[in-house]
């Protein structure tokens, strides 16, 4: 079994086969002290993921979600409302939550679609290309910028500083890789991350009015809000985890897209029916995971399996293993586009925490699909896939493609 604490287990992708062996041999697993971090338990089975995903009085996420240990000054200074519990949770969810509803970012459509057309046509100019450049990051990059109220002309330099931040285990998104260097002088900044700091900074420029932001984003309302109002330090970790988490995910889900494509090209034949469109993009979702786990925090003994996990304990809920489970999915492995139900553990569904950007991230992956399922006859990879070195945030990072027009 490889090791989970390392991020270098991930470089190949996701490490299924131990994920599998855990699930049949120790589905609550641990693992020891690691780079001066104390162990963890893994749950890797879908059926004990539900149920912390449920209890969060047991399985608290107060003290971090993240695999790395922090002071309570850390604490205080990097989390946000995904880091906090309910009540307190819920209050901040109340204030960003009717942005982020479905029939609310139903009205997005047309605008995604057309968005979708532009991305897809033009790398579809090219005989050959590298699809995550091209599409996968493009879209989400868009849309990043629409929904916070940002202006355009600042989502470059904002994806950037935001695969820094939570890429900050890989030498391709930063030099100031966490495990690898000192990262002590930036512990109070999101991730242990620089780009934190040059995060804060743009926050600090929207918070004083310096830098005007559209009157009808998520920031602006959130500022306004009354419900769950934020303090500036709020607001900074808020804007760094909005910037971050809502571009990555959904490029991971896109990029796994491309790259199921070329490894299972039935797949296209699928979506060309235009019977699968209410289903395709959840499936993707399951497969790709591409936020690996969170943490959670025992605040009471749990006997589980024939272990016993301690009150204080780490507990990582691991959603690319239950989202695999063999005993809920059938040919788990496989995509299977007309796949229903479909109740995977991608987006933390089934407790308080589940993802605001849900809807937007199925809407953005189906009119990507759909367009590509307009152009084209069979997509190939030209090159293996390269993948993030991260334990935390996974999936394909450049993959080079040679379309076949229709």
């Amino acid at each position: 079994m490889k090791n989970l604490a390392d991020h270098d287990s991930f470089v190949d992708g996701i490490p299924h086969d131990t994920f599998t062996q855990m699930r049949r041999d120790a589905p609550v697993h641990w693992t020891d002290a690691f780079a001066g971090n104390k162990g963890f338990w893994s749950l890797t089975r879908y059926a004990d993921i539900m149920a912390a995903q449920k209890d969060p009085a047991t399985f608290s996420s107060a003290q971090g979600i993240r695999i790395e240990d922090q002071s309570h000054d850390e604490y205080m200074s990097r989390r946000t409302f995904q880091e906090t519990d309910p009540p307190e949770h819920s209050s901040t969810r109340r204030a960003v939550n009717p942005v982020f509803a479905k029939p609310v970012i139903a009205r997005f459509e047309p605008l995604i679609q057309e968005l979708a057309r532009d991305i897809v046509g033009q790398a579809l100019d090219h005989a050959e290309f590298d699809g995550i450049d091209l599409i996968a990051k493009r879209l989400p990059m868009l849309m990043l910028g629409r929904i916070l109220g940002v202006p355009e002309d600042d989502l470059d330099w904002l994806v950037e500083r935001g695969d820094a931040l939570i890429g900050n285990t890989d030498p391709d998104f930063t030099t100031t890789v966490i495990d690898k260097v000192d990262t002590d002088a930036y512990r109070m900044m999101p991730f242990r991350s620089p780009a934190g700091v040059e995060l804060y900074d743009y926050a600090d420029t929207i918070l004083d009015g310096s830098r005007q932001v559209d009157g009808d984003g998520i920031l602006a309302r959130v500022l306004r809000s009354e419900d769950g109002a934020m303090t500036p330090q709020d607001f900074k970790n808020f804007f760094c985890l909005l910037v971050a988490a809502g571009n990555d995910t959904t490029r991971y889900s896109i990029a796994m897209a491309l790259h199921l494509m070329t490894r299972q090209p039935d797949l296209l034949a699928q979506l060309q029916t235009g019977k699968v469109w209410d289903t395709c993009a959840d499936e993707i979702i399951r497969l790709a995971s591409p936020t690996l786990h969170f943490r959670r925090t025992a605040t009471r003994d749990i006997d589980l399996h024939g272990q016993t996990i301690r009150a204080g304990d780490k507990v990582l809920m691991w959603f690319a293993s239950g989202s695999r489970d063999e005993t809920v999915f059938d040919n788990p492995h496989s995509a299977q586009l007309d796949r229903s139900p479909n109740r995977h553990l991608a987006f933390g569904q089934g407790g308080p925490h589940v993802c605001l950007g849900m809807w937007l991230a199925k809407l953005e992956l189906r009119c990507i699909l759909q367009e590509l399922a307009g152009r084209i006859t069979r997509l190939d990879a030209v090159s293996e896939p390269t993948w993030t070195r991260s334990n935390f945030i996974c999936g394909v990072k450049s993959l080079t493609l040679r379309p076949t027009l229709k």
